[in-house]
C-alpha cells in the first residue's frame, strides 16, 4: 500500500467522524468551554453533540465538568492531554495523506 494511503487508513476514527471533528477541533483552540458554546458553533442538536461528547470522553480525549451558576446547570468541556495529543497525531496523519 502506497505510504499516503496508508497514512489515510491509519487516521484515528474516533476524531475522524465528521462531528466529532468539529468539537475536538473547537475544543483544541480553547481551555474550557460550555456546552452551548459548542452547540452553537457546530449547529448540531443537543441530544447529536451529547452523543459525540460521550463518545470522546469514554475515549479519554473529553474532559466534561458539570456546575451550577446559581440555580443554572452549566456543563464545561476541555480537552484532555490524550485527547490533545491524539489531535495532534491526527492532523500529523492527515498531513502525510496529502
Amino acid at each position: 500500500m502506497k505510504p499516503h494511503i496508508q497514512a489515510i487508513a491509519d487516521l484515528d476514527r474516533v476524531i475522524h467522524e465528521p462531528g466529532r471533528l468539529m468539537i475536538v477541533a473547537l475544543l483544541y483552540a480553547v481551555e474550557t468551554v460550555d456546552f452551548l458554546y459548542l452547540q452553537h458553533e457546530t449547529a448540531m442538536n443537543k441530544g447529536t453533540l451529547s452523543s459525540h461528547i460521550a463518545r470522546l470522553e469514554t475515549e479519554g480525549y473529553v474532559s466534561v465538568e458539570k456546575t451550577f451558576r446559581g440555580k443554572v446547570p452549566q456543563t464545561r468541556l476541555s480537552l484532555t492531554q490524550t485527547g490533545r495529543a491524539s489531535f495532534e497525531e491526527y492532523r500529523k496523519m492527515l498531513k502525510r495523506s496529502l
